[in-house]
């Protein structure tokens, strides 16, 4: 199971970065075209996997396309800077109707895009999305690098998308010499790590903060890869009475990589911070436990890293082991839900939450990846309170739902608390430094900063079984997904901006584990806590249950709240409970009195003798129940809990 070493296939023989055609680091100014079929299909369309829209012929194709049929035609890119070329890595259009890539191509180089020198001949793989690497003979100095086709698929007509390999040089007259990339002050380890490697890293991280650190696994995946978590508290180990649950969720898609190096990095920035004594990172620590999954598809990864970062193509390490993709992979319980309200009399008493799994999903041979039941298992062990899932290959964020009713393939379909998850994505995509900057293009064809870089899931595409909704609707936690940035697997060159771009976003989103409600539902009696306690807040068709100990979250945004607890063998109690603006939860605690019925079962269940003031309320409710045979009515009868 262990692979080899990083750097992958890329690299052998070559140590230069991508230019940046595909993380979008090149600009669409950079690329210019002999010519092209139309604006869809134009230069700057010509870059390393990407998607085209819904629909051919819109402005949004998947390539760069020439007008004409002849070997006169190319692809050209301005390095700005003096680079020593390399290589290039070329794939044929990215489409459901067209079947077009280059076969055989001349690279040629320049430093003024007016003399041009011939450098090399490559070969392209009978498909148009395996990306193909080809290297330069010898590396070369220039500015100005050309792609010019020589044959292509006979049928077809010239496409490609392209990604240029080379190191910027030292250019004493160059303008722009200032302009470097500034990476990351955080000494971090930037670069991909494969299962070996992560558990070594992960490992140092304990050695370095063993008093704030644990690492735990919660099932292995379908080649034996344990799925390894890190925990992060002051008091790792176990569940704290009042102490939120966290969790960051990685790589469920094993080639959308970022996510899990960004997690990695994560583990290695909180405990340096905690032991330099960073404020907010001692608060973040000592006031939630924190949980990172950095790799759900161990399997998938592995395979997207041996090909390397730029030549998995899009879709290599996608799924598991078995072809499944997780994302659609957890219980439908949407569709449980809606159908159960449409045949109900009165669907407000339709549960809401804790829906139970349906039976046909927990036989053995259900079609669900062992990674998917770990996870399951592991969100109902933990009372995990707020939770983001990271993706890769767009940029922003989704909330619940992600399914759509009646399997529409998009429309809008709020949740109950569609303001909250509205604010929890918000808080990332406004933080992330790309997201937010409003002159970034768009990666392949949505544009999502006309959404604020925001969207329900729904509203995007329908994804039935999806983790986000499953964890909405089985447990009490919310949960977003963000898609991180436009390349899958970026280069490790780009990891230390990458994590510029997402430390804040990582950060901020964490401490919205504090908004809201928090108490401890206790027994009047005993002071005992409650377990499977129900709390409802008043117009939110959405409840939550208390923990093991009785102690509860409710996210909620600011605003004054009617919350009702209840349990099984207790009467209902109600408070109203005030959220202010301030970055700290409400603390609305409740105690609750057993009835008279519950505690008659108690005593019996323990062979005990019936106290006094017992026997006195049995005979009071006996009353209650006759005077409401003769139509009386009773002091219950003015208290109206029939909506819990």
């Amino acid at each position: 199971q262990q692979r080899q070493s990083y750097p992958p296939p890329l690299a052998q023989g070559n140590n230069c970065p991508p230019l940046g055609l595909e993380s979008l680091r090149v600009d669409d100014s950079q690329i210019q075209a002999s010519s092209y079929q139309r604006m869809g299909l134009g230069a700057h369309r010509g870059r390393l996997n990407i998607q085209s829209g819904i629909e051919d012929g819109d402005m949004y194709d998947g390539a760069w396309c020439a007008d004409y049929k002849d070997r006169h035609q190319w692809l050209e890119v301005d390095a700005i800077h003096l680079t020593r070329f390399t290589g290039v890595i070329l794939q044929g259009r990215n489409s459901i109707w067209s079947w077009d890539w280059v076969q055989t191509y001349k690279v040629q180089l320049s430093n003024d895009s007016v003399n041009w020198q011939s450098c090399m001949n490559g070969t392209v793989e009978a498909n148009p999305e395996t990306p193909v690497l080809g290297l330069l003979p010898v590396p070369t100095v220039a500015r100005f690098i050309r792609i010019n086709p020589q044959t292509w698929y006979p049928n077809g007509t010239i496409c490609l998308r392209a990604e240029i390999l080379g190191c910027r040089v030292d250019d004493p007259s160059d303008i722009y010499a200032s302009e470097r990339d500034p990476g990351s002050k955080d000494a971090l380890d930037f670069r991909h790590h494969n299962y070996k490697e992560m558990r070594k890293l992960m490992k140092s991280v304990t050695e370095e903060c063993p008093d704030i650190t644990h690492i735990y696994t919660i099932g292995k995946s379908y080649m034996g890869f344990k799925l390894y978590v890190m925990e992060i508290s002051d008091n790792p180990g176990k569940h704290e009475l009042g102490e939120p649950e966290f969790r960051y969720v990685a790589g469920m898609h094993g080639n959308e990589a970022l996510g899990r190096e960004l997690v990695l990095n994560l583990m290695q920035y909180l405990c340096r911070e905690y032991k330099k004594g960073n404020q907010r990172v001692v608060r973040l620590v000592t006031e939630t436990r924190i949980h990172l999954l950095p790799s759900m598809n161990p399997d998938g990864y592995e395979a997207a890293y041996e090909k390397g970062s730029e030549l998995a193509g899009w879709a290599e390490g996608r799924y598991s082991f078995e072809g499944i993709d997780m994302n659609h992979n957890f219980p439908d319980l949407n569709n449980i839900m809606w159908d159960a309200q449409e045949k109900a009399e009165d669907p407000s008493k339709v549960p809401n939450h804790y829906i139970p799994i349906p039976e046909y999903y927990t036989k053995e041979d259900a079609t669900v990846a062992p990674e998917t039941r770990a996870v399951i298992s592991w969100m109902q062990d933990i009372p995990f309170v707020l939770s983001a899932n990271l993706h890769g290959g767009e940029l922003v964020v989704t909330y619940p739902f992600d399914c759509t009713r009646d399997w529409a393939p998009q429309e809008d379909t709020p949740t109950a608390d569609d303001a909250f998850f509205r604010w929890l994505a918000a808080v990332y995509a406004s933080t992330n430094l790309v997201m937010a900057n409003p002159d970034r293009r768009i990666c392949h064809y949505e544009d999502f900063q006309s959404h604020n870089n925001i969207i329900n899931g729904g509203a995007w595409h329908t994804v039935p079984g999806s983790m986000n909704d499953f964890s909405y609707l089985h447990t009490n936690c919310f949960e977003v997904t963000v898609e991180l940035s436009c390349d899958k697997f970026p280069h490790a060159s780009e990891l230390p901006i990458e994590w510029e771009n997402n430390k804040e976003s990582l950060l901020v989103y964490m401490e919205q584990v504090r908004l809201g409600i928090k108490g401890v539902v206790r027994d009047k009696l005993t002071k005992q806590g409650i377990a499977d306690a129900i709390i409802k807040v008043e117009d939110h068709n959405h409840d939550i249950r208390s923990a093991a100990d009785g102690d509860y979250w409710r996210l909620l945004n600011p605003g004054e709240y009617k919350v009702v607890v209840w349990a099984v063998g207790y009467f209902p109690s109600m408070r109203r409970c005030h959220v202010g603006s301030e970055p700290h939860p409400t603390v609305c605690d409740f105690t609750l009195t057993k009835t008279p019925i519950q505690r008659l079962k108690d005593i019996r269940a323990k062979g005990g003798k019936i106290p006094q003031d017992l026997q006195l309320r049995l005979r009071a409710l006996r009353g209650q129940r006759t005077n409401k045979r003769y139509g009386q009515a009773s002091w219950s009868d003015s208290r109206n809990y029939s909506s819990v």
